[in-house]
């Protein structure tokens, strides 16, 4: 039981210790990503190149973070699913998911190379490019998207590296590829007078050294071995790993769609103003990346607790949670205030790093840092709310506030203000959307803290492992309204040996130290991103400790285990039957009203969803298809009635003992 030990821990230590440890490296590691996104533009605003070459990278950058959005999503599904299969012990699948999303992202990869080279410059003028800025953006762009294959899977394989339980070597291989960048950057722009082809190839230098260096960690890693046979496409598999990445590539794409709105209408509205149409692009280019630095310090703050919020959701400890909370919020808040005090009263000394003395640059960005970045601390609340959703298994919520904001107050908003306010308009609708979205996430957040409880009130009195004879387990699955739980009971007597249903996750929360009522419904809530919500932390430590306390009841001899996918953590014990419990609709539909009195349309409704839900959860526990009959040794229908279903399995079990 030494992880759920391990687990304890983050429901003992002390708070602030638990997030320095894991809140800082997450922080660093982030940081150093950023870099990747800022050098470019420091050192070509500081050569001959001036703001012209910044609008240049402005309108590629949009690009990049497409094909990022791909590799992401990959690589997040992956190490996802790495994880799942850590937790059952499944090498196979687990090195087939990785190949398989190596051969994705090459392949998309590559399709993405051929579409943006045909479409090059249609590409370069939808995100912003004008006639002055049109030849720096291209000669940039080619020979960035030329890496895109490079860029994208190393990004795809750092995910992956992470999950494997290195974060460190991960944050070396990013921060190699930033040193190279941030060393080849003056020798490749000033040196040898390369201008914005230098600071393209110093970044392409830079992703390939960051790849090579990921290849090198596949060649060893800890959990999995890449062979011939990884590689080879399973879309069965794959489409199953992927839907572990689609909050990924939503997140990312509702960024592509900020950007693009966001160019188009500085192009649009600045070629009215008196300053052009380079100037806003170059300036809210420099702009968006100064305020991913501030939001990735806090996304490292709220991701090093994590781990501690989704173990104290899990054993209801609320206080913690909330004490957790608190903590995140204030030093969310404190980043948030410094950073809006230097962007109101400081904006020159930022601005002044990237370079160019324009007179109507330096006047626009002064602009741009005050309104546009005025509430930049309920933009870090709105982000850490997001993903402390996440950690307390709200994925549904988690999207809401993070789509709200972007896509639904400030895509809008940045279409309509410049009708009425010019130029203006898309500056401040960012604040807009900012306190808007900022009433809605407080909205959330005390809906989600009325409706929890601070402890679980679902424990079963007095459950302990029952010691047992030596023979057969047997594992029972059921359709809902089946009576399979009332079968297995019946067998369980006949046989005079234990039985276990909601003893399991009294005995899994009682080991582990989380809620039972927590344990008990992980594989029947979420209607909507049930799949999410089942690879969320707290899950996580739940599945984790249902598993470790099914195979200690395994270990006390014979019995009868119902649900919580039993056939499947116990595939390695020989003396397993696994049992499929089925019936027609028209059956369980009045078994449902008579046992819980539903109406014919509810009881129809409750069938479909528990079968739903216990689909899910059993594809993503064990990766096979629930209703599938080649999972099981036997499979019964019910109907026949539960006495007699009852001994046919009893029969079944003294044949195969003789």
């Amino acid at each position: 039981m030494e992880n759920q030990e391990n687990n304890k821990f983050l429901g003992e230590e002390k708070i602030s210790k638990l997030l320095l440890k894991f809140s800082v490296p997450c922080i660093l590691s982030l940081l150093i990503s950023s870099l990747y996104n800022i050098v470019d533009q420091i050192f070509i605003g500081n050569s001959n190149l001036g703001y012209l070459g910044n609008a240049a990278t402005g309108v590629v950058y949009p690009i990049t973070i497409i094909a990022v959005a791909f590799a992401w999503c990959f690589g997040d599904a992956t190490a996802a699913y790495l994880s799942l299969c850590q937790g059952r012990n499944d090498t196979k699948n687990a090195h087939k998911s990785i190949g398989n999303s190596i051969v994705v992202t090459c392949f998309i990869s590559i399709l993405f190379l051929i579409f943006g080279f045909i479409f090059k410059n249609q590409l370069l003028y939808l995100f912003g490019a004008s006639k002055k800025s049109i030849t720096l953006a291209r000669d940039y762009y080619v020979i960035i998207l030329s890496a895109i294959p490079v860029y994208m899977l190393g990004n795809a394989m750092n995910a992956v590296i992470r999950a494997d339980g290195s974060p460190g070597f991960s944050m070396l291989a990013t921060a190699v590829g930033a040193i190279i960048n941030i060393l080849l950057d003056p020798i490749f722009i000033f040196g040898l007078n390369m201008g914005i082809k230098g600071a393209a190839y110093a970044t392409i230098i830079g992703q390939i050294a960051t790849l090579v260096i990921s290849i090198i960690y596949y060649t060893r890693p800890k959990t999995f071995r890449l062979t011939k046979e990884s590689f080879k496409l399973d879309f069965a598999l794959f489409k199953n790993v992927i839907k572990l990445g689609i909050s990924t590539f939503i997140t990312q794409m509702s960024i592509v769609i900020i950007s693009l709105v966001c160019n188009i209408m500085l192009a649009k509205y600045g070629a009215l103003s008196k300053f052009g149409s380079d100037i806003p692009i170059a300036v809210i280019g420099i702009t968006m990346k100064v305020f991913s630095i501030v939001i990735n310090i806090v996304v490292g703050i709220i991701l090093g607790a994590q781990p501690i919020l989704g173990y104290n959701y899990g054993a209801k400890n609320m206080s913690r949670v909330k004490e957790t909370f608190k903590k995140v919020v204030i030093l969310s808040t404190i980043v948030g205030v410094l950073s809006t005090i230097i962007f109101e009263f400081y904006p020159e000394i930022i601005i002044r790093i990237f370079g160019s003395n324009d007179p109507l640059y330096l006047e626009f960005a002064v602009a741009t840092f005050r309104l546009f970045l005025v509430f930049v601390t309920f933009t870090c609340l709105i982000k850490m709310s997001s993903i402390f959703f996440q950690a307390v298994g709200e994925p549904l919520k988690s999207a809401i506030v993070s789509l709200t904001r972007d896509i639904l107050f400030f895509v809008p908003l940045v279409i309509i203000l410049p009708k009425y306010f010019g130029i203006k308009g898309v500056l401040i609708a960012a604040p807009i959307a900012d306190l808007l979205g900022i009433f809605v996430t407080i909205f959330l957040i005390i809906k989600f803290f009325k409706n929890v409880n601070a402890h679980g009130e679902y424990a079963e009195k007095n459950i302990n492992l029952q010691h047992s004879k030596k023979g057969v387990i047997i594992t029972i699955a059921r359709m809902h309204g089946s009576q399979g739980k009332a079968i297995g009971n019946l067998v369980a007597q006949k046989l005079n040996i234990p039985y276990y249903y909601k003893e399991m996750t009294a005995l899994a929360a009682k080991e582990s130290g989380l809620d039972q009522e927590f344990v008990s419904n992980i594989n029947r809530s979420q209607d909507f991103l049930h799949d999410l919500y089942l690879t969320t932390s707290p899950v996580k430590y739940a599945i984790e400790a249902q598993e470790k306390i099914i195979k200690k009841i395994a270990d006390q001899g014979s019995c009868v285990l119902v649900g919580r996918a039993s056939d499947y953590v116990l595939r390695n014990y020989s003396n397993v039957v696994k049992i499929f419990i089925y019936a027609p609709q028209e059956y369980r539909i009045q078994k449902v009203m008579e046992m819980y009195h539903d109406t014919e349309s509810k009881a129809k409704k409750n069938i479909e969803k528990s079968d739903k839900h216990r689909a899910s959860y059993y594809e993503i526990i064990a990766n096979k298809k629930w209703q599938n009959p080649e999972n099981y040794d036997l499979c019964i229908d019910s109907s026949i009635g539960k006495e007699k279903t009852a001994e046919l399995i009893c029969e079944y079990i003294k044949k195969i003992n003789k």
